[in-house]
């Protein structure tokens, strides 16, 4: 039997308490220090403070201050294109943008989408600033390190870290779409980092942070860079993101079993129409109030959000199979959708 003197079985006891750190763990945790000190020094200087005024910048709110608020933004183009929230800086009428060293401009909305929660701005000023390259969110692993940079509640340049805690979320939009492909991390976000970046330990801008669900301990969102990358290139190109419109309200519905097995379905849910837009595509189409979409353009429709994905920009103008069970038949119709109206703000 060993006997261990008791000043140094308490002092081990005490090492044990304190979490004594182990030499291969420091070196883990200087390892982990440098990347993210390093995506900082790469990325921190692309990214901006949003000072946001809504309506007429003469007319203050009943407070005596302007209409606004403050978010963040990272400078995706070194001319000063700029890539926010939709929320931050969607009905602007003014923003004003600090940079990470000091620069005061100005900049103005050059298009948002309010369907994915994203906008793109662009400073008035002739300048060259830093910038940050958006990476492929796809190569993103759940547990992989990634860093917030941002302006939480005003502090500016703020740094948080965590992980990409689940990948693909559905977010619901303001306007009511489901955002797809979105990031789950525990790198803490508050008030002010909408629409600043989430980096990856590569330097590369993976996500637009977008939403903290309040109460929640650690769950926040960021919009994929995938998606991003999307938006920006229709903003840039079209000053919108262009999606498909049939004409109908709808609603989902269970089939059946008797019913599922009759028209050789596999899914358990479908879309029942309600109405038809008079005019529409739909209308053109035939479909008629109660029909049953179970596919379309030879996509399983197994609820509304799905229809709701499959109606993308490459559907308009082209001729798409939608499947629908009438009663005891299955149909087959040719639809020809068209570009979805955005509503007019007020």
């Amino acid at each position: 039997m060993t006997i261990i003197p008791l000043s140094d079985a308490h002092r081990s006891g005490r090492n044990a308490a304190q979490g004594a750190i182990l030499p291969d763990d420091q070196a883990l945790l200087d390892a982990y220090s440098r990347a993210v000190i390093d995506v900082v020094e790469r990325v921190g200087p692309a990214v901006v403070r949003l000072a946001v005024f809504n309506g007429n910048p003469g007319r203050p709110s009943q407070s005596g201050q302007p209409r606004g608020g403050t978010g963040s933004g990272v400078v995706v183009a070194p001319d000063g294109l700029i890539l926010t929230n939709s929320h931050v800086a969607g009905t602007a009428s003014r923003i004003e943008v600090t940079t990470a060293d000091g620069q005061d401009l100005h900049a103005r909305l050059v298009a948002d989408d309010p369907d994915t929660d994203l906008a793109l701005i662009r400073v008035d000023e002739a300048v060259t600033l830093p910038s940050a390259s958006l990476g492929d969110s796809k190569r993103l692993k759940r547990g992989q390190l990634v860093i917030a940079i941002g302006n939480p509640l005003g502090f500016e340049s703020t740094v948080t870290t965590g992980v990409v805690s689940a990948l693909g979320r559905s977010l619901r939009a303001r306007s009511g779409r489901l955002i797809d492909d979105v990031i789950q991390t525990d790198a803490a976000l508050n008030p002010g980092n909408s629409g600043g970046p989430l980096v990856s330990s590569r330097g590369e801008v993976v996500g637009i942070n977008t939403a903290v669900i309040l109460g929640a301990q650690g769950i926040c969102f960021a919009v994929a860079a995938n998606t991003a990358s999307f938006v920006l290139g229709e903003l840039v190109r079209h000053g919108r993101v262009r999606r498909a419109f049939v004409g109908i309200a709808a609603q989902q519905t269970a089939v059946p079993p008797l019913r599922r097995r009759a028209a050789g379905l596999t899914q358990d849910g479908a879309v029942m129409v309600g109405t038809v837009e008079p005019g529409s595509a739909a209308d053109r189409a035939g479909l008629r109030s109660g029909d049953i979409i179970v596919a379309l353009d030879g996509a399983t429709i197994a609820g509304a959000d799905d229809l709701v994905r499959a109606l993308t920009g490459d559907k308009i103008g082209r001729t798409v199979a939608v499947d629908v069970l009438r009663g005891i038949e299955r149909l087959t119709l040719d639809l020809v959708p068209e570009e979805r109206r955005r509503p007019i703000r007020q």
